[in-house]
């Protein structure tokens, strides 16, 4: 999952525009036990200076070099390197393997940027025989069996290379980062605020009732004292969050699950007991939601083992929203 605001095409467009000459260089292939993953990107400039990494350090200094022709010209450089048992071992590998790094002046670095800050799914398609990229969003449509694999890289969020009809691409793949919004300061969400921050979630907290939602009871996270309606408003739901609703307040947590339905939230929960969801889906059937939608809605809430404290409570919870997220496919959630 993509984090924007701090990556390689971050910093390379701040340098560019700064006036920086800058090339991108992009993991394509690798072998099974690489410190980095296929799609992690390297952005050096005209100086030889440097963000990021695309093997861990056993291959930088070639890449950064070669970077510096791909400066000067334009021309975009596939390079392969094979790397030996020892070295592997240098950089934390168990064994030797090869790696494929392509190094190019990558264009359209604003749009791309702007859509990923958007939280907008999207590739970037190079053909890489003659460098051409192109930039591909969840609604764009492409034709045939490159179509076919940029589906399957929305779906799996995977980035990779695809040969057809004699032609290589690659599909660099970036999903927004997953999100948690958590209706509701109470015990359970200070456990699983902790929980899902170390899973990778961000994570935000909404509740009006002040005496919950204190800085000193959520140390470090972000905290809205305010009401649902209000915040959803300036802060929308999108398919790349999930929604979990604690309150037990309908006053606070029914506009909130009606608007995670109607976003295609991955994840929609609700705290309450059998007989109290009924009632929460009668209400809601009332606004007009269909009952299909309504069968998204996880309650009660979280895995069933058994949980009985705030942090088993939380456990479920988490491992449910985790399930939904890694056996959900991104057609589904924007269908």
């Amino acid at each position: 999952m993509d984090n924007p605001t701090d990556d390689p095409l971050t910093t390379a467009q701040e340098w560019a525009k700064n006036g920086r000459k800058v090339a991108i260089a992009t993991v394509i292939e690798t072998w099974g036990s690489a410190p980095r993953p296929v799609g992690s990107h390297l952005v050096i400039d005209a100086d030889g200076n440097f963000e990021g990494s695309v093997s861990g350090g056993c291959v930088e200094g070639a890449v950064i070099a070669a970077a510096s022709d791909v400066i000067e010209d334009g021309t975009s450089k596939l390079l392969e390197f094979g790397v030996a048992d020892e070295t592997a071992w240098a950089v934390g590998l168990s064994c030797g393997g090869r790696i494929s790094v392509h190094v190019e002046k990558l264009p359209s670095l604003e749009q791309l940027n702007a859509l990923r800050q958007a939280r907008q799914a999207v590739v970037v398609i190079t053909e890489m025989e003659s460098g051409h990229t192109r930039i591909v969003t969840h609604h764009d449509e492409v034709d045939g069996l490159l179509g076919e694999a940029v589906t399957a890289a929305f779906r799996s969020g995977k980035s990779g290379s695809v040969m057809i009809e004699d032609t290589r691409y690659f599909i660099n793949t970036y999903l927004p980062a997953p999100r948690l919004v958590v209706i509701g300061a109470v015990h359970i969400s200070q456990v699983l605020v902790q929980m899902a921050k170390l899973a990778g979630f961000d994570v935000s907290i909404i509740d009006p009732r002040t005496a919950f939602a204190t800085a000193e009871r959520f140390a470090q996270t972000d905290l809205v004292a305010d009401w649902p309606e209000d915040v959803l408003q300036n802060r929308p739901l999108d398919s790349h969050t999930a929604l979990v609703a604690l309150t037990h307040d309908p006053k606070i947590d029914d506009f909130p699950l009606a608007e995670a339905l109607r976003k295609s939230c991955f994840y929609v929960g609700a705290l309450g007991s059998r007989k109290t969801h009924a009632a929460r889906l009668e209400r809601l059937k009332q606004q007009g939601l269909a009952e299909t939608d309504l069968a998204k809605i996880h309650g009660p809430i979280g895995l069933n083992i058994g949980a009985v404290s705030p942090a088993e409570i939380a456990v479920a919870i988490l491992a449910e929203m985790i399930d939904a997220l890694r056996s959900g496919s991104l057609s589904k959630r924007n269908s």
